[in-house]
């Protein structure tokens, strides 16, 4: 029997190196106690992947958490407190012989003891364990059969961002310049490209795409995130999901890619939109940074084949309830305490209801984000888009 689950699988703690010390930022309380807690009664979020598994602190609250019987290692897979599941994952960063600027990749392991398996392998090829996102010194290729090797997932992250990501520097045209492309289980977006912009390259065909949040913080699990159809809530489901074996990715949901900080070809100085990389038109600096939009333009042309474009799920604009103009913070606490969390606010909650609650123009903006035509203005250079008033 399969049940759909709402997905976000790139989340980070937070650590912080202090002197010789790692710790959890205390602006973020990222701990993996609040993130089972807020994901589930916040968020609304059912499956959760946490891309610090492998730093020793994060391990062992984890074996903490079992031995308290706090959580328990389902058969399939992945930690679960009987509402969420959260896997085990690790971002990674390569910038080997073969890449022309550094890349990010999300790895995924089904059990404590393989993540602590891969832990113990990766810490030999990294500079600093304890933190996320370490570059490992070895090429992307013996990467992924590490990988494997542990029975693990991997995804290239946030492809096109035009800084650490596959597209935005790290290859000239082709993931096969880095990458074995049969060792690849998914892509992930990112922010500032859609299913629409992605799928016009025709080596994506063969994956399916992510939509995650990247959140540093509590309030930004579930930025993106993707509705899943899975045979159970467990590592196990979500890699038949991938494969389409037994269940599948039914809804990516993301932010217009134009409220993302690199959609446009912006000048980072002044933000004026530019054509030339070379030097800004407005002001003549040459910090000029050239957009996904862009990019994905020149990758295409590149590729010279035909676009990956077929049968995939629908990518449904959306952004957080904290941007919805006019709901601030106070209100969305109050639509938090009656109307459960914010997946039912965002997708089930009736107008009249949240009329109760709210005015009537916050609430049509509920309704227009639900549907994906809230307006906005270009993002880029670094600088986020924003939803209109």
């Amino acid at each position: 029997m399969t049940k759909t689950y709402y997905a976000d699988l790139h989340v980070h703690i937070g650590q912080t190196k202090q002197g010789n010390a790692v710790k959890i930022s205390a602006s973020n309380n990222l701990t993996v106690r609040n993130i089972f807690d807020f994901a589930k009664n916040v968020k609304g979020i059912d499956l959760i992947g946490i891309i610090d598994a492998h730093s020793p602190e994060v391990l062992t609250e984890f074996d903490q958490m079992v031995r308290n019987k706090e959580i328990i290692e389902p058969d399939g897979g992945g930690l679960s407190n009987g509402e969420v599941t959260v896997l085990l994952g690790s971002e990674i960063e390569i910038y080997d012989s073969f890449c022309s600027g550094p890349i990010h990749v999300l790895c995924y392991f089904p059990t404590i003891e393989k993540m602590k398996q891969f832990a113990q392998w990766y810490q030999m090829h990294v500079k600093n364990p304890h933190l996320s996102s370490q570059r490992i010194y070895m090429d992307g290729i013996s990467l992924q059969h590490k990988v494997k090797q542990f029975d693990g997932l991997f995804i290239p992250a946030h492809v096109f961002t035009p800084f650490k990501s596959l597209y935005g520097k790290g290859v000239k045209s082709s993931l096969k310049e880095v990458f074995d492309p049969n060792l690849i289980d998914a892509i992930e977006l990112g922010l500032s490209s859609d299913t629409d912009m992605a799928q016009v390259i025709s080596e994506l065909k063969p994956y399916p795409f992510l939509t995650n949040s990247d959140a540093h913080s509590l309030e930004n699990i579930g930025r993106e995130y993707q509705k899943l159809l899975l045979s159970e809530q467990s590592f196990r489901g979500f890699v038949q999901a991938l494969s389409s074996k037994q269940g599948k990715v039914v809804c990516n949901y993301g932010l217009n890619p134009k409220l993302g900080k690199y959609y446009e070809t912006k000048c980072r100085q002044c933000g004026q939109i530019n054509q030339s990389l070379n030097q800004c038109r407005q002001c003549g600096s040459n910090k000029v940074i050239k957009g996904v939009s862009r990019r994905i333009k020149e990758i295409e042309l590149s590729q010279q084949q035909s676009p990956s474009i077929g049968e995939r799920p629908p990518y449904i604009h959306q952004v957080p309830l904290k941007y919805v103009p006019g709901l601030g913070p106070k209100m969305l606490a109050k639509l938090r305490d009656h109307l459960h969390h914010d997946m039912y606010i965002i997708h089930e909650a009736a107008e009249e209801d949240l009329i109760q609650l709210v005015s009537t123009q916050v609430a049509r903006k509920i309704i227009q984000l639900r549907k994906g035509e809230l307006q906005v203005v270009p993002g880029g250079a670094g600088q986020y888009g924003k939803v209109e008033k």
